[in-house]
């Protein structure tokens, strides 16, 4: 771990720095889904499979590995019907701070302007 411009990052195997929170949400995310799988009572083996990944790739996804393909975790959320939240990780709607940036650049008055008519 080292300090860069006041966030701390991470330096993690796959040789990605990432700030630690990042590092940290995809270690819960990891977690989340080996969770789900566990729950729906489905074994490695079956999942990587069912998810066209290898058990190691799937072993990479469940401990939050960064250097892991996205497409693969959004693979592993679809097996397990979870893919619909994925959509929405962005969605403008979940976007408060953006939308509170937006309405601070609207202007405060709108000025109509006047249309010249020659003759």
């Amino acid at each position: 771990m080292y300090l860069h411009m006041g966030v701390i990052m991470r330096e993690s195997a796959s040789s990605l720095n990432m700030p630690l929170p990042v590092s940290r949400a995809l270690r819960k995310l990891g977690q989340d889904i080996r969770d789900a799988r566990i729950r729906r009572r489905i074994p490695v083996a079956v999942m990587a499979e069912r998810a066209s990944i290898s058990r190691m790739t799937l072993s990479k996804i469940e401990k939050g590995e960064p250097g892991t393909s996205f497409g693969s975790y959004a693979t592993v959320l679809f097996v397990l019907g979870l893919v619909d939240r994925l959509a929405d990780l962005a969605d403008v709607k979940n976007d408060d701070l953006g939308l509170r940036l937006e309405e601070e650049r609207l202007p405060r008055r709108i000025r109509h302007s006047a249309k010249r008519r020659d003759n």
